[in-house]
C-alpha cells in the first residue's frame, strides 16, 4: 500500500473495529499495531479488549496515539524503584481495607489500584468520557460467563479484566465478582464485529515455551495452562468466524509478567508495525474495490 491511497481509504470512513486479546507482558506488542494505525490514519469506531488489551485499549480509545502509550510504557517501567513505587501506592489505606472482601490476601493485588497508577493522566475515570467506544471483557466467577462492560468506572473495569487469579485479586463492581476476561474472551473481535464493517484483532496469547527442565514451576505451569486455555478459545471461535484482519505477533518467547522487559519487547517485535501496515491496507482496499 502506498501513501497516495491511503486519503482513500480515510475518505470512505470504514466501520473500524479494533480488537486487543490478553496475553500480559505479551501485550506489549499491541502498541506496533496501534502504531500501524496510526499510520494509515485510521480511527476505530469501536475498540475492545481483554485483560492487557482493555488497558492499552483504554490509552487507545482515551485520544493517545500508539506512539504516547509506548512513551508511556517505557517511561512507567524504566525501573524496578519506579514499579515498585507505584505498587506500594496501592498498598492498603488502613487495617479496614486491609481485612476487607475476606481478609489476608497474600501474593494477591488490588487490581483497580495497580490500573489506575499505570494508566495515563490523560485517560479519563468512565467510559463516557472515552474519544472511542470501549468494551472491557471480564468474566463472571459467579455466573461463569464473560461480562461485556461499556460503562460507568473505567478503573474497576479495567482492573475486572486484568484481574488473573494467584496475582490479582477478584473485583466487585456492582456487586458482581469479576476475574480476568481472558478466561472468557481472550481476544473479543466477536464483540467489535457487531457493529463495525471491518475488524482488526491484535493476537498476543503466545505459548508455553520448552525451556529443556523435566517439568515447569508451578507458577509456569499455571501461566502455560492459561495460555493453552485462551488457545482452545480462540481456535473454537476462529472455526466460526474470522476477523478481516488477525495479527498474531510472535511473542512466546516472553513471560506473561516480563513488564520490566518492556524495551526489548518493543525493539524485538518492531517488525510487527510494517507487517500490520500491509495487511490492514490491503485487505481495506480489497474490501472497497468490492464495495465499489
Amino acid at each position: 500500500m502506498n501513501q497516495h491511497t491511503i486519503p482513500s481509504l480515510v475518505s470512505a470512513e470504514p466501520r473500524l473495529g479494533l480488537a486487543l486479546g490478553g496475553g500480559g507482558a505479551r501485550g506489549i506488542a499491541h502498541i506496533h499495531v496501534l502504531k500501524a494505525l496510526d499510520d494509515l490514519g485510521l480511527r476505530p469506531s469501536h475498540i475492545a479488549g481483554t485483560s492487557i488489551g482493555a488497558l492499552m485499549g483504554a490509552a487507545y480509545a482515551a485520544g493517545l496515539t500508539g506512539l504516547e502509550i509506548e512513551d508511556h510504557v517505557l517511561q512507567s517501567l524504566a525501573h524496578r524503584r519506579l514499579v515498585m513505587g507505584k505498587l506500594w501506592r496501592t498498598r492498603p489505606a488502613n487495617i479496614s481495607e486491609f481485612l476487607a472482601d475476606g481478609g489476608f490476601r497474600f501474593g494477591q493485588l488490588n487490581a483497580e489500584k495497580v490500573v489506575a497508577v499505570f494508566l495515563p493522566d490523560i485517560v479519563p475515570k468512565t467510559f463516557a468520557d472515552l474519544r472511542i467506544p470501549l468494551t472491557v471483557m471480564a468474566t463472571s466467577f459467579f455466573a461463569g460467563c464473560e461480562r461485556p462492560l461499556r460503562e460507568g468506572d473505567l478503573a474497576s473495569a479495567v482492573g475486572a479484566s486484568v484481574a488473573l487469579p494467584a496475582v490479582f485479586r477478584p473485583v466487585r463492581r456492582d456487586e458482581e465478582v469479576l476475574i480476568d476476561g481472558g478466561i472468557s474472551n481472550p481476544m473479543p473481535f466477536d464483540i467489535v464485529s457487531q457493529n463495525t464493517d471491518f475488524v482488526v484483532a491484535s493476537d498476543v496469547t503466545g505459548g508455553p515455551v520448552n525451556t529443556g527442565t523435566v517439568l515447569p514451576s508451578p507458577m509456569e505451569a499455571m501461566f502455560g495452562a492459561s495460555q493453552l486455555m485462551m488457545h482452545a478459545i480462540i481456535r473454537a471461535k476462529l472455526a466460526c468466524v474470522s476477523p478481516d484482519v488477525l495479527i498474531q505477533p510472535e511473542v512466546s518467547t516472553y513471560k506473561v509478567l516480563d513488564f520490566m522487559r518492556a524495551r526489548v519487547i518493543i525493539e524485538e517485535t518492531a517488525p510487527v508495525r510494517e507487517d500490520a501496515k500491509r495487511r490492514i491496507g490491503e485487505a481495506l482496499e480489497a474490501r472497497l474495490r468490492l464495495a465499489g
